[in-house]
This record gives structure tokens, C-alpha cells and sequence, in this order.
């Protein structure tokens, strides 16, 4: 199930790292957003692996658009929830369509001259 959410970078989190049970390296970096609703939210999200790199370039404050999937899993009858960003693109307002040209004086094409003999009726 992918999914996306539009907010403002509110917090960037210390990235992780280590070693699993099984002697695999892995990283990990946490970062929370709060959405521009009437009621705002905040909702962090999980970058693993390769995928921790997304988030550099990007500051606390801007605006973004994080894609995510959901996912749970259960360990000793109780259920833990991820919310792991696969994209992260920055809103700009080049997302906005253009305004069009401002209009000049010199844009309107001169009148064509009336001849009396050329009308057709």
C-alpha cells in the first residue's frame, strides 16, 4: 500500500546504526513532519538503508511530500507499526501553473483599414 502526505519538516532525528542478530550492518534515520491540516498532525517516518540519504538536503522547516508505506508486525502478542518514506520531494511553487505574460499596449495588432468597396453585402 503506498501512500504520501504533504507537511513541513518539523524535526530531523539523530540517525541510527548497528548490527542485527543475524551479523547484518544496518541504518537507520527518523524524521517528523507536521501537516498543514486544519487540525495539524505529526507524524513520524523511517528512512532505512540506502534510502537514508533522501533526506539530505532537505532543513527543518521546508515543505515536503513524503511517500510511505505502512507496515506492522507482531513480536510477543503485540503489534508494532512502521511508517517507512520511500520519496521525499521538496513542494515548491513551481508546482503552481505560470502566470501569463503581463499584457502591453504594443501586444494589440493595429486595426486593419476599412474599405468601403470590400464589404459583401
Amino acid at each position: 500500500m503506498a501512500l504520501s502526505i504533504k507537511g513541513r519538516i518539523d524535526q530531523i532525528l539523530q540517525a541510527q546504526n548497528g548490527v542485527s542478530k543475524a551479523g547484518k550492518e544496518w541504518n537507520k534515520q527518523e524524521f517528523v513532519i507536521e501537516t498543514d491540516e486544519q487540525f495539524p498532525r505529526k507524524v513520524c517516518f523511517t528512512l532505512f538503508g540506502d534510502k537514508t540519504s533522501l533526506i539530505n538536503g532537505i532543513n527543518s522547516g521546508e515543505e515536503v511530500e513524503v511517500s510511505f508505506n505502512l507496515e506492522s508486525r507482531e513480536y510477543n502478542g503485540r503489534w508494532f507499526h512502521n511508517i517507512n518514506a520511500w520519496k521525499i520531494d521538496k513542494v515548491t511553487d513551481s508546482n503552481m501553473p505560470e502566470p501569463p505574460p503581463e499584457f502591453a499596449a504594443g501586444d494589440i495588432p493595429p486595426e486593419p483599414e476599412d474599405e468601403a468597396g470590400d464589404l459583401p453585402f
